[in-house]
């Protein structure tokens, strides 16, 4: 058995990031509700809206890539599977990742037409973040692409819940499966309230199926279980997932077993500027915690000690190195 080169290896779609800010009434004008994930039918949708927008910046993003580089960021390794194209947004991506020290070895698409994916990230003064996403040469990601030599190499394996939009959900629980049976901690995080509601009962199945380590936040969980009861989704979830987190926002977070249920409060935070990145950076802090063998409430006190320091920064990526941070905290 190979030696774990990888605390985490992610799956997901490779998406350049777009960052704007803007306001409300900007918001309002534009499909797709407040606080979501919209998916556009071409790359011009979003061109078309950044013409009105004061510039930004852009950087590798995606649930599973800013999950990776959180790992990073905390002082552990990552590997990321996902497909991009050979243009611009291309390089940007894979130039990203080699500087946050992600393993990103995936041969791009060239092939006339394919554009690497993108997606809008628009964040109103509030801090939400409500995204336009053109999924581009993403969607065709496939699951053979997984080097098994790298499988072998990685002590838990992530998967974003996106994939379900573009991937066969009986494939992804097949994968599920033979990450399980290689001795591999599973986890995979619900992504969207539209996205749970549009896969609900093949993410039900996957969560059965043996995923060790379920992230989402309580619109998800309810989303997940078709019910307004947050207690009853809460119960429901403890019965189905080995391990659950259920995040909170400024309430915390919630860790659940069949056999307890950790509270963990949230960090204080003085700010919050943007809120894109926060339920990764958790997942980031907490998946870290599990491969180094710590204990769940350890793993999401360092999940919500990532998540408040990534919500006072515009972007998904902190400014500072969150593995010293964390040790003057008494967190590693």
């Amino acid at each position: 058995m190979p030696t774990a080169k990888y605390d985490v290896l992610a799956i997901g779609n490779a998406i350049v990031d777009v960052m704007r800010r803007c306001d409300e009434a900007f918001l309002a004008q534009l499909p797709g509700p407040k606080g979501h994930m919209t998916l556009v039918p071409s790359s011009a949708v979003i061109q078309d809206i950044l013409k009105k927008l004061k510039p930004g910046v852009e950087v590798a993003g995606g649930g599973a890539t800013n999950m990776a580089v959180g790992v990073g960021y905390l002082g552990g390794s990552a590997a990321f599977i996902g497909r991009v194209a050979e243009d611009d947004f291309g390089r940007i991506f894979r130039h990203d990742l080699k500087s946050a020290g992600v393993m990103f070895a995936t041969t791009p698409t060239v092939v006339a037409g394919k554009e690497t994916a993108r997606s809008l990230i628009l964040v109103t003064p509030d801090g939400r973040r409500t995204m336009f996403t053109f999924l581009g040469c993403a969607s065709e990601i496939d699951l053979a692409m997984i080097d098994r030599s790298i499988l072998d190499a990685s002590k838990i394996v992530f998967a974003e819940g996106f994939l379900m939009d573009r991937i066969d959900p009986k494939a992804l629980q097949k994968a599920v499966m033979t990450a399980s049976a290689a001795g591999k901690r599973v986890a995979i995080a619900l992504s969207d309230v539209l996205c749970v509601k549009r896969h609900r009962h093949a993410f039900l199945q996957i969560i059965k199926s043996g995923v060790g380590v379920v992230f989402a936040n309580e619109a998800e969980v309810k989303a997940l279980y078709d019910t307004q009861s947050a207690d009853d989704a809460v119960a429901r979830l403890r019965a189905d997932a080995a391990i659950a987190v259920m995040t909170r926002s400024e309430k915390g977070s919630l860790i659940l077993t069949p056999g307890e249920a950790i509270q963990v409060p949230a960090e204080r935070v003085d700010k919050v500027v943007d809120t894109t990145g926060a339920g990764e950076l958790y997942a980031a802090g907490f998946l870290y915690g599990l491969s180094r063998g710590m204990k769940l409430q350890a793993c999401g006190r360092l999940g919500a000690f990532a998540a408040a320091e990534i919500v006072q920064v515009m972007g998904a990526r902190p400014q500072q190195k969150l593995g010293h941070l964390a040790k003057m905290r008494g967190l590693l």
